[in-house]
């Protein structure tokens, strides 16, 4: 509402220094913007030594004030609640204002735009809380991901993102930064339903993990799977290292679609495959794919890759001090197998329909290390395949990413030389956005060799990323 709908914040925060007594500074905005009347008073309180109680009451009585005769709609704001109207997209307001504020707004505005409104008063917990956002979609009978949250400031993007909601901010006082799934405007003024509408496009989450020889050193492996998959909110997942019958009894488990090739690839899906690439007999390494239906009109194909693992560049640097020519002569067997890969995914390839390559590499990357110019990964990225667990964490060395190994702190030859630590495993993409992409590894692992018992049913960290499909 404030700072979005009407051009409150300026009001607020007007109201603020007035009960301050001083002007407020850049310093000040995370404790005054989007934050209930409350948060700001204790934190006066904390400032000044005046009672909180009493603030808060100074800061309702001069807020609201200043809302009664200076409401101003932002650009844009009127028109596009018209719009929603006109095309019967029920509209909440969701603020932390108290209740006696946003009424006070909402009568100027209009009753008839809002079908719900949630304020601080009607939830134990405001923004950047989920909880308002939460029960904004509880009203209004949908789930977060069928929403667009329209907020101005970074708390109110907070509580949006955290319910699960698709976020424009159009920032007011206080700029927001780009992120993944976040589409961020200077005005309300060009945006159209339509546009709101393909925000709340169908996401896709895609995980890439090696089993480790299907799992088989793990004691009780496949319901260890089984749990990671659903913990993980995965839509599909490339396999490694299946052993073979390890994608079908995972999605015979799962109630999903599945697709094997050869004895160590394949894909399992909560989506229909409506396709099938590859050789379906590739052997221990090389590639296959599948084309998943994720709605009408909406398909993306999806491969899983494993290359050779010797030999491995990681130790080479580590423990035979090679220079970075010979390391990139040495990913010679390794770039053959991208190649072909890739290969393959073109020749699959359909316009308009996105690629996502999952794989075990056995080689780093050039992102992650740019002294030496691995040229597995950027074959891939000539290619057009982006790399999202970059594009999330650009910075190497603040987020590296590890996904070899998380039961092997030290080499297994007994020498007790530190293992190298190397993102190996990769979740690539070509025609999606990219929300997020983390690293997943469950509990505590044990180390090598005392595996058994281990929670986590893997020699390597998975790699799980969120998408959106692009705007149409």
């Amino acid at each position: 509402m404030d700072g979005t709908l009407v051009d409150t914040e300026r009001l607020w925060w007007e109201a603020v220094e007035a009960v301050a007594g001083r002007p407020l500074t850049e310093a000040d905005q995370p404790d005054v913007l989007g934050r209930p009347v409350e948060h700001t008073a204790d934190w006066l309180a904390r400032t000044t030594g005046r009672p909180a109680r009493h603030l808060a009451a100074g800061l309702h009585r001069e807020f609201a004030d200043r809302v009664r005769t200076g409401i101003v709609p932002r650009p844009g704001a009127l028109a596009l609640l018209a719009a929603l109207a006109a095309e019967g997209v029920p509209t909440a307001l969701v603020t932390a204002s108290p209740r006696a504020v946003a009424d006070v707004v909402v009568e100027a505005l209009g009753t008839h735009r809002f079908a719900v409104s949630v304020t601080a008063d009607d939830t134990a917990r405001t923004k950047p809380d989920p909880e308002p956002y939460l029960a904004a979609c509880r009203a209004l009978g949908v789930e977060p991901a069928a929403c667009v949250a329209v907020e101005d400031t970074a708390t109110g993007v907070a509580s949006a993102e955290a319910a699960g909601c698709a976020v424009l901010a159009v920032p007011s006082l206080a700029p927001i930064g780009a992120a993944p799934g976040r589409t961020v405007r200077d005005s309300l003024a060009p945006v159209t339903v339509e546009e709101l509408r393909a925000m709340t496009a169908p996401a896709l989450t895609v995980m890439s993990w090696n089993l480790w020889l299907g799992g088989a050193p793990i004691d009780d492996h496949r319901a260890k799977q089984v749990k990671v998959i659903l913990d993980s909110g995965a839509d599909v997942v490339g396999l490694q290292e299946t052993a073979g019958t390890a994608a079908q009894e995972l999605a015979e488990a799962l109630g999903w679609h599945h697709h094997r090739a050869g004895e160590n690839l394949g894909v399992i899906s909560r989506h229909p495959i409506t396709a099938r690439f590859g050789d379906p007999d590739v052997g221990f390494y090389g590639a296959a794919g599948v084309r998943v239906q994720i709605a009408p009109g909406r398909a993306v194909d999806v491969w899983t890759a494993h290359l050779h693992y010797t030999p491995y560049g990681p130790y080479e640097s580590a423990f035979d001090g090679l220079p970075a020519a010979e390391l990139i002569a040495h990913e010679e067997l390794r770039l053959a197998q991208m190649r072909e890969a890739l290969e393959r995914i073109e020749k699959a390839s359909e316009e308009g329909v996105p690629v996502v390559l999952t794989g075990d590499f056995n080689c780093p990357s050039h992102l992650d290390r740019p002294e030496v110019a691995w040229p597995v990964t950027k074959a891939a990225e000539e290619a057009g395949l982006a790399d999202s667990y970059r594009q999330t964490h650009p910075d190497p060395l603040a987020v590296p990413g590890h996904t070899w190994s998380p039961i092997h702190p030290v080499h297994e030859d007994g020498s007790g030389r530190p293992e190298p630590q190397d993102r190996i495993d990769y979740v690539l993409h070509r025609g999606l956005n990219v929300r997020s992409a983390r690293t997943v590894v469950t509990g505590d692992p044990r180390p090598w060799p005392d595996v058994a018992e281990n929670e986590w049913p893997s020699d390597h960290a998975a790699v799980l990323a969120s998408f959106a499909f692009p705007l149409s």
